[in-house]
């Protein structure tokens, strides 16, 4: 059985003091593919430098994340777009909207988003998606975008199932992290009708951590508790999970 954390920050500075030892407790727990998304000009080089440690498991995209987003964005998006001349990644990530820490640069965000999407329709790469209180625009301009090789993920994913329903038919596929193991969370009822074929694993790490976990420190050797989870609502098994996700994610990213 192999796992796929399909988005993980394990750059992250809260992974100071154990980074190695966190990063091999996943790989040992069956979570053998990590995708690394990037924030800014600044995540750039730590998270480069885990993918140099770890390069049959970590996987890095590259991106500007929309909480990022500021009235220097151009230069931001200048500095990041010269990366995809430099190396190779696997999405244009993590990119999107997010309106629930502010809307103060909300125009700003959406001219970034749509020029990201258009990078990733030249080079021919997924996208992995942000969509915090602004999923409906997201969906929006993905219509609007509409080409060929525009596809990718709906990083923690946290819509209803009308949203999910238009998800998929855009041919996209949906992250689901921790939040489906909590109690009160309106996920599971969100996908009830999505197939296991259109959902992806992730954990979001350090964020988002899973039950029993909520509340610390999230890692991706977590993202077994997801697995179990979603096996129980789609009544399968997690080897199940794990086979199917990790094929989803194989599709998507192209390793």
């Amino acid at each position: 059985m192999i796992l796929t954390d399909t988005h993980t920050h394990l750059y992250s500075e809260k992974f100071e003091n154990d980074r190695e030892a966190m990063v091999k407790r996943a790989i040992d727990g069956r979570v053998r593919k990590l995708f690394l998304p990037n924030i800014d000009v600044h995540s750039i080089q730590p998270m480069l430098d885990l993918v140099w440690k770890f390069p049959d498991h970590c996987f890095p995209m590259m991106g500007l994340h929309p909480c990022s987003v500021d009235e220097h964005v151009e230069a931001h998006l200048f500095q990041i777009q010269k990366w995809f001349k430099k190396r190779k990644f696997y999405a244009v990530g993590e990119i999107g909207l997010d309106y629930y820490w502010s809307v103060e640069f909300k125009a700003e965000q959406i001219m970034a988003f749509k020029k990201q999407i258009q990078w990733a329709i030249q080079l021919d790469l997924p996208i992995n998606i942000h969509s915090r209180n602004s999923t409906d625009d997201v969906i929006s301009i993905l219509q609007e975008m509409s080409h060929p090789k525009l596809r990718g993920i709906f990083h923690c994913f946290s819509g209803n199932a009308e949203q999910a329903k238009q998800i998929v038919e855009l041919g996209f596929y949906l992250g689901i992290g921790g939040v489906i193991t909590y109690k009160k969370s309106e996920l599971p009822e969100a996908i009830t009708s999505i197939a296991l074929e259109k959902l992806v694993l992730e954990t979001d790490a350090p964020y988002l951590s899973p039950e029993p976990y909520r509340g610390k420190r999230n890692e991706s050797a977590y993202l077994l508790y997801i697995a179990q989870k979603l096996a129980e609502l789609k009544k399968t098994t997690v080897e199940q999970v794990a086979n199917i996700t990790t094929h989803n994610a194989t599709l998507i990213y192209g390793v």
